[in-house]
């Protein structure tokens, strides 16, 4: 070969390697992440999305500076469903975790299950937890034993407490944990939004050098509601706009922390709700309008929630995105987008990062989603088109409830906390049951869902049915008495301790 070949090869090879170096230069390292999910906040619970009453000027500034998503899915509208389906990328009802735990509950998230927090601590990461877990009550399911090097918090839902409206008798005093230890016993509620920010503060000074990852999943504001003095009536708009405020002001606070140790351009946050407001207790609930019902149901109030995400340089600002996608989305989204280790086991859910970093022809991570009630299956969705399978589904009773009582309060006999069918949560939170057919909807035109589309649109109907069918050999239906064949046991402590 000529000298002036070899020359023109290695030239050409100095120049590639080049280019590959400053390519690699120019991506940014793995971004720290804080993830903030806030406890039955309506879908028109802040200032960007119709908020009333009430202000919420920095969740409005992050979408201002992040981007917006519309239409954001949870997998079901329920705590421990929607949280389990959040923390693996996976259906809930794959995983045997249905519904909401409490102090009887003796199963939660099985060992062999992949978590977030696994992921991130596997890539080098710190990793806290604070606010509430509810993937299992007993230490063997603790957070500490799923992922997390630090957490402060309560192990299910709040009202599962002396301030449970039907049911005080029978709960125990509600434990508050740092680490695996309990630390107080029905603790101050006001205080918890206060706490958990000040422990995440903290936490996030400690580790600014390092990369972290930050779970806030607030108590509030699941009733019973509390604000702090310092909020308590400051909004005008009564309980519920308060505690809203001073949600809003926690983000403020988390986002003033990593501009003054210089870590807003290294940091992704991302602000969900766990799932729909919880209407019966009406003033002390918040609005999902103009979307239908709420919390317990697949409608849209229930399974569409909040969403903002801020990332500087990196998630588009001031974009409104309508792309269909799923809180299971969050773990694969986040796995590809720091390098992190994928699960073994089966999962659901979808990288979002194209979507998320706003890179041309994102598109929806599913071709179809599917909204389960426990083990029935209720809906689907595929494009603008929302199906529901004939179903019961629970509804405010009478007129919403008041001062943190729900509907119809004191006219119904509530069943006991271990009842978790449709009419136990009925009796218990003030709702009626009713029974929907099967009806079709185009979310583009009818996001309230009022208008069936059933008879005009047969072939939808058709194709909506066939995605319907796949999925319940996999997972089941209860509502078709089919028993899925890739459904996996939860994890089981049956002894008698704690």
């Amino acid at each position: 070969m000529p000298r002036s070949s070899h020359f023109l090869t290695f030239a050409l090879s100095l120049f590639l390697a080049c280019s590959a170096t400053t390519a690699r230069a120019a991506e940014p390292a793995p971004p720290n992440v804080i993830l903030i999910v806030v406890d039955d906040m309506g879908y028109a619970d802040m200032g960007t999305q119709g908020a009333r009453g009430f202000k919420t000027p920095h969740l409005d500034r992050m979408a201002a500076e992040g981007t917006r998503f519309t239409q954001h899915y949870v997998a079901q509208a329920v705590c421990t469903a929607s949280r389990a389906a959040l923390m693996t990328g996976v259906y809930p009802n794959r995983l045997g975790m249905q519904g909401a735990y409490n102090h009887t509950s003796r199963d939660g998230i099985a060992d062999a299950e992949w978590t977030m927090p696994e992921m991130f601590k596997a890539r080098g990461y710190t990793t806290l937890g604070v606010g509430k877990w509810h993937l299992g009550t007993r230490l063997k399911f603790h957070p500490l034993r799923h992922g997390f090097d630090e957490w402060l918090g309560i192990p299910y839902s709040n009202d599962n407490s002396k301030y449970h409206p039907s049911l005080a008798p029978e709960m125990p005093p509600l434990p508050l944990y740092d680490g695996e230890k309990i630390i107080e016993l029905d603790p101050d509620q006001s205080q918890f939004t206060a706490r958990s920010t000040a422990r995440a503060i903290t936490f996030i000074e400690r580790n600014a050098a390092r990369p972290f990852f930050v779970y806030l999943p607030y108590v509030m504001p699941h009733v019973p509601i509390f604000a702090s003095e310092k909020f308590k009536g400051r909004s005008g708009a009564g309980l519920y706009g308060d505690v809203m405020e001073e949600l809003d002001a926690a983000v403020g606070d988390l986002f003033a922390t990593l501009k003054r140790l210089g870590l807003d351009e290294k940091t992704l946050v991302v602000f969900i709700s766990d799932n729909g407001p919880f209407l019966s207790y009406g003033e002390h609930a918040g609005s999902a309008l103009p979307l239908r019902e709420g919390k317990l149901t697949v409608f849209e109030g229930g399974v569409r929630v909040p969403c903002l995400a801020r990332w500087p340089g990196r998630v588009p600002a001031g974009r409104v995105s309508a792309t269909p996608f799923m809180a299971l989305d969050w773990l694969p989204t986040f796995t590809e987008l720091i390098g992190g280790k994928v699960p073994t086991l089966k999962t659901d859910g979808r990288s979002a990062k194209a979507l998320l970093l706003g890179e041309p022809g994102a598109r929806a991570p599913h071709d179809a989603m599917f909204f389960y009630s426990g083990t029935a299956l209720h809906a689907v969705r595929s494009g603008p088109w929302k199906l529901h399978f004939a179903h019961p589904y629970i509804t405010v009773a009478a007129e919403p409830g008041r001062a943190g009582k729900p509907s119809n309060f004191g006219k119904l006999a509530p069943t006991s906390i271990t009842q978790s069918g449709v009419e136990g949560i009925a009796t218990r939170h003030g709702y009626r049951v009713e029974q929907l057919p099967l009806s079709l909807y185009n979310l583009d035109t009818d996001p309230s869902e009022s208008k069936d589309l059933a008879a005009a649109h047969p072939e939808v109907v058709a194709r909506l049915t066939a995605a319907a069918a796949a999925i319940r050999v996999e997972l089941g239906d209860s509502l078709q008495k089919i028993t899925g064949t890739a459904l996996r046991a939860p994890g089981l402590d049956a002894s008698a301790g704690p």
